[in-house]
């Protein structure tokens, strides 16, 4: 028997002494012979040197995962039994390790007795508080001789080396899925296989898989945003939403389409856009089976069949099925803000980024050109939505009634007026009801003579954008970019090209309210009426208000 000098403990055995001591004096004189790393004991390099040759003798039964360590296997096999013999005294949570009740107990007893000098924050630990002071100091010992990127943690430059050798050794036994760092893997066993979610909110009960999920979470409710811009001020509930935000400014746009080389700031964003081209619609509404590109859109077209309307104007209680609805709603009754002006024509608008886009009218600056044709365009999102139209004829935006296809959401808007027979919108000069602020706007310059559409090369002014793109392409350029898929004819206009598919088709779209007689153009059955009909009613006008097409 030997009693330890330091620590008064008793050994029985002189070798277990001798081990004993080396935890007092520090010695460890078993060194790797591949990384030098010192171990106290021979059995603990054995074990090290497991990592090196990548020998994993413990196998799980239920399983198969192998493991370097007897431990290890030992506490990977409680996620399969789910026992958690250590209870906390005070709470009585459960823990399947007693390191993890040891760190939890810390809660408790609050004893943090190592202290920060420069913001007083408390830990825990002194190799806590270490890595803590390098916060202050920004010290960044640990550098990537690819890169040269700095990193605080030996931990961080390791996991960041991953980047450049692609390597993702933490590989799910389940699925096969491997993945860069051992919590992304725990993350998706937890929400994939297991579907356990740990953590709950206090407040609202819902429940999430990683812990700082329910942090992030738990500021929906105190309204608490500690990440701000230095530039807009704007504040965020995480750091990687300002990260995001950040792009913004510096127009960085780190990820790219394959397909049509488009950026984009952000992996979702690029990630949705993708869908355009494969025309895949994963989500789907469990009412009506309408699918969707995005889950937002999914979301947003729920609240059609619940009636909800979940954001509330704090000021007048009015509430909206969109959010967007509702900024729209503060900016134009509430707040009137419109605080940013043309100084070419006093026009006030409501953010800069639209300001920038109306001063293009005046400068006839184009910087999107269609590489396809001879087409420019001021917005980027109008070159997009040309080659949709014109080129790739897609047609991405569906009418659910009619199953009639759009190249644009605003045209399946308008579109879907027809089916719901809502004309909100009216003329106070003439009262002619209209489905749509837009279609108002553009009516009101029949009164007023506007025609703010200028033709570069002749000067002839129009009302409508439509018809000067008709026009150029009529009378200057000759452009016929609608072409038949038949016969192979061009044509100027899509409304001709529809016409002439027709002879093919011999659709008769058309018909005689009358004598039920079907014609397969307008022009045909208004023709038809006057000629035919006019005598067999009294009162001419009254007859055409509802038999004559408009």
């Amino acid at each position: 028997m030997s009693k330890c000098g330091y620590c008064g403990k008793i050994l029985s055995t002189k070798h277990a002494f001798q081990i004993h001591m080396r935890t007092h004096t520090g010695e460890r004189p078993f060194p790797c012979i591949i990384c030098q790393k010192p171990f106290s004991q021979i059995g603990n390099l054995n074990k090290h040197m497991r990592i090196h040759s990548g020998r994993k003798p413990f196998c799980c039964d239920v399983c198969q995962e192998a493991f370097s360590h007897k431990l290890h296997l030992e506490l990977h096999i409680k996620t399969h039994t789910k026992e958690k013999p250590f209870s906390c005294n005070i709470c009585f949570k459960l823990f399947p390790e007693k390191s993890d009740l040891n760190r939890h107990m810390e809660i408790h007893t609050v004893s943090k007795p190592f202290s920060c000098d420069a913001c007083q924050k408390a830990f825990s630990f002194n190799s806590h508080l270490k890595l803590h002071l390098r916060s202050h100091t920004g010290e960044k010992a640990w550098s990537c001789n690819i890169c040269h990127k700095a990193f605080s943690k030996k931990s961080n430059l390791i996991r960041h080396k991953r980047i450049h050798t692609r390597e993702k050794p933490f590989l799910c036994v389940v699925c096969q899925t491997s993945f860069r760092h051992k919590s992304h893997l725990v993350r998706h066993r937890r929400a994939v296989h297991a579907n356990e979610k740990p953590f709950s909110c206090d407040i609202c009960q819902e429940s999430f898989a990683q812990k700082g999920n329910l942090r992030r979470h738990a500021r929906t409710h105190t309204g608490y945003k500690p990440f701000s811009c230095n530039i807009c001020q704007k504040s965020f509930t995480a750091n990687m939403n300002l990260k995001r935000h950040q792009r913004i400014h510096i127009g960085e746009k780190l990820f790219s389409c394959d397909l049509c080389q488009a950026s984009f700031a952000q992996k979702t964003t690029l990630e949705n856009h993708k869908r355009i081209h494969t025309r895949e619609k994963p989500f789907s509404c469990h009412i009506c089976q309408q699918s969707f590109t995005q889950k937002a859109n999914l979301t947003r077209h729920k609240n059609t069949h619940t009636g909800g309307k979940p954001f509330l104007c704090g000021v007048c209680q009015t509430s909206f099925r969109r959010k967007s609805y509702l900024v729209r709603h503060r900016r134009a009754v509430h707040a009137k803000e419109k605080t940013f002006p043309c100084e070419i024509c006093q026009k006030y608008f409501g953010s800069n980024d639209s300001l920038k886009v109306h001063i293009k009218t005046h400068t006839r600056e184009k910087l999107s050109t269609c590489d396809l044709g001879q087409a420019s365009f001021v917005q980027k999102k109008s070159l997009f939505c040309h080659k949709r139209e014109i080129h790739s004829k897609e047609n991405t935006f569906s009418c659910v009634v009619c199953k009639k296809s759009f190249s644009r959401k605003q045209s399946l808007g308008m579109h879907t007026s027809i089916h719901t027979e809502g004309k909100p919108f009216s003329c106070y000069i003439c009262l002619k009801p209209f489905s749509s602020n837009t279609c108002i706007n553009r009516h009101m310059r029949i009164h007023s003579g506007e025609k703010p559409f200028s033709c570069d090369v002749c000067q002839t002014s129009f009302v409508q954008k439509g018809n000067l793109v008709r026009h150029i392409r009529t009378i200057h350029t000759k452009e016929k970019p609608f072409s038949c898929d038949t016969c192979k004819k061009s044509f100027s206009q899509k409304g001709n090209l529809e016409s002439h598919k027709r002879t093919h088709t011999r659709e008769k779209s058309f018909s005689c309210n009358i004598c039920l007689k079907a014609f397969s153009y307008k022009r045909s059955l208004n023709a038809h009426v006057m000629k035919t009909h006019t005598k067999e009613v009294d009162g001419v006008g009254s007859f055409h208000a509802h038999a004559i097409v408009e």
